[in-house]
């Protein structure tokens, strides 16, 4: 049977296709410094298909049975993302595999120099990534992600060929036999498969735009580029030919980071994050918030504070308490008070509450509304704490309680006079509502959000250190959404309304902050100012100060505050305002809560 050098494309324009055993190579389709893909004819039956085979001969019979043996083990790997070769086998001491054709077609060939749309490049990689995180848990790695190794059908379905191939089976099978492998296997497996999670990044990168990072079509010599081995940097650039969402943006920029410690490590977490993003762009009834929902029936949306809500339920069955101070009472145990808020806001309360009711805001309504008995229900259907949380979460989670509860008794000294104290403190406590739900429900990923936002030591001596990401930023690379968008969801799972929804969104840190014109707007900006002061005097000492300076000029002109008047709130001493400010504001009258004002005499 004649044989040719795979390696060679016929050039003549005339010429017969070169001939390797029993396939004729039509046209080469991928090429790295690892590997070869072909699109060929299978004479037997002349069946189209494609070959996979490395780029070097096996220098041994020895070593070629290796390297047959890893790939014979690799294809009892069996996933739906895996594409399972027809056969492996050798010619001339190389090794190959051959897969079906059919009517797929690689993702050069489908992204081109164009590139896919965010949802397809999404959809893509998210399989690509499932698939090779079965892989991985089974003990295998790629080490060649390619373009031209992923087959996309039709039905958008993607597959990765080429595993059987991959050289880190074929050195470890080499190195350790049958025997079980040693920790120098499973570091080196573990680095392996971290390659294999930013050559997908990569991977993303080009369906993106349509251009190989670098302009090089191998990705695995972009990787070798990159830090810690070299010095390169892959960024998507603003003007890709397609419209980016930005947090698919950031989750491709995160997946390519130039600082390793900052990028995915495994396939799965990369993969959740282009799911979460997937599911939330496509509203479908999947994806990090339907789960948050699904969770929250199951756990509820928050623990109770150890004691809590027990104190609150005795105080219940104590008739002669006023509702204020039963209100005080219940304003201690966030997830009490949010069950509160649940319960009257709901569609079918709200119904029989009467047409034209509006959302109810404050403790001490539900309480007149819902009665003393309701009081007691709400407390004994809450979860005990720490609920599923262990020890180091339920710490976390505490701290995260006491955080948003200092934000609600800072607003509270923010608050201009005339405006309600309960409902400025549950505005402040709601603002925190994303992170609290999502320090509950994702406890792990929250985590990560929270490391992703710290600063790290520069790499280069000298150098300052390096910034961590925003809040929103790293959100977006973990979940897919960001964390304001949790409690946006949950808040309308609730019943609350849109002025409810306007105020409970934080005023963005990128953009100046407007003097308020509505009563819902001062709220909100209240809050929000006293959400940051929080944020800022728990940072470190240094990095504190510099922090409050920057809230007090963002919100100087908003709410007429100095930097003195935020270090005395943050002391926990209402600010002394002048008698010209306090004449400027216009005078309140009691709206008994109605729900669409806010303000009370």
């Amino acid at each position: 049977m004649q044989s040719a050098d795979p390696h060679r494309e016929d050039r003549s324009g005339a010429g017969a296709a070169p001939v390797f055993g029993r396939f004729q190579l039509l046209r080469l389709v991928g090429k790295s410094g690892r590997t070869l893909v072909w699109f060929a004819m299978d004479s037997r039956g002349d069946v189209e298909c494609m070959l996979v085979m490395p780029r070097a001969q096996a220098a041994s019979r020895v070593e070629l049975e290796h390297q047959l043996h890893a790939a014979r083990r690799a294809m009892r790997v069996s996933h739906p993302g895996l594409a399972v070769p027809l056969e492996v086998g050798e010619q001339d001491r190389w090794p190959y595999a051959v897969y079906a054709r059919g009517e797929a077609v690689t993702l050069a060939e489908r992204a081109g120099t164009k590139g896919l749309t965010a949802q397809e490049s999404a959809l893509a990689c998210m399989q690509v990534l499932d698939a090779l995180a079965f892989a991985h848990e089974a003990g295998l790695a790629h080490r060649d992600i390619q373009s031209s190794m992923v087959l996309l059908d039709e039905r958008h379905g993607a597959r990765l060929i080429g595993l059987e191939l991959a050289h880190v089976a074929a050195e470890r099978a080499t190195a350790y036999g049958d025997q079980a492998l040693g920790a120098a296997a499973l570091q080196a497996l573990r680095h392996e498969a971290e390659r294999d999670v930013l050559g997908v990044g990569l991977l993303l990168h080009y369906a993106l735009t349509g251009q190989y990072p670098l302009d090089r079509t191998d990705l695995s010599a972009v990787i070798d580029t990159m830090p810690p081995a070299g010095r390169e940097i892959v960024r998507l650039p603003w003007n890709s030919g397609r419209t980016i969402p930005e947090p698919l943006r950031v989750i491709a920029n995160r997946a390519t980071d130039r600082q390793p410690r900052q990028r995915y490590h495994s396939a799965r977490t990369l993969a959740r994050a282009l799911e979460g993003w997937f599911h939330a762009d496509a509203s479908t009834d999947s994806g990090p918030i339907a789960l948050l929902l699904d969770r929250m029936r199951r756990n509820g949306p928050l623990p109770s504070l150890p004691g809590a809500s027990r104190r609150a339920a005795r105080l219940a069955l104590m008739e002669r308490e006023r509702t204020s101070e039963l209100a005080e009472t219940v304003l201690q145990d966030p997830a009490l008070a949010f069950e509160l808020l649940r319960m009257i806001n709901t569609a079918q309360t709200r119904g029989a509450m009467g047409a034209g009711s509006g959302p109810v805001i404050t403790v001490r309504r539900a309480i007149a509304l819902l009665g003393l008995e309701g009081v007691r229900r709400a407390a004994l259907s809450l979860r005990d704490w720490p609920g599923p949380l262990d020890e180091a979460q339920a710490q976390q989670m505490q701290q995260a309680i006491a955080r948003a509860q200092r934000a609600g008794r800072i607003a509270q000294l923010l608050r201009p006079p005339g405006y309600d104290a309960e409902v400025v403190h549950l505005v402040a406590l709601l603002q925190n509502l994303g992170r609290l739900v999502a320090r509950y429900h994702f406890p792990d990923e929250t985590a990560q959000v929270w490391r992703l936002m710290q600063q790290h030591p520069s790499d280069e001596a000298g150098q300052p250190d390096e910034p961590g990401m925003t809040e929103d930023t790293a959100a977006f690379a973990v979940f897919g959404v960001d964390i304001e968008q949790m409690g946006t969801a949950v808040a309308r799972h609730w019943g609350l309304d849109d002025s409810v929804l306007h105020m409970i969104h934080r005023c963005s840190p990128s953009a100046p902050v407007r003097a308020p014109e509505t009563d819902d707007d001062q709220l909100r900006v209240t809050a929000s100012c006293a959400n940051e002061v929080v944020d800022a005097i728990t940072l470190a000492q240094g990095q504190g100060v510099q922090a409050l300076q920057r809230v007090a000029h963002r919100y100087a002109r908003a709410l007429g505050l100095t930097l003195r008047d935020l270090q005395q709130v943050a002391q926990g001493q209402a600010p002394q305002i002048s008698d010209d400010e306090a004449a400027g504001r216009n005078d309140a009258s009691d709206t008994g809560d109605a729900d669409s004002a806010r303000r009370v005499a």
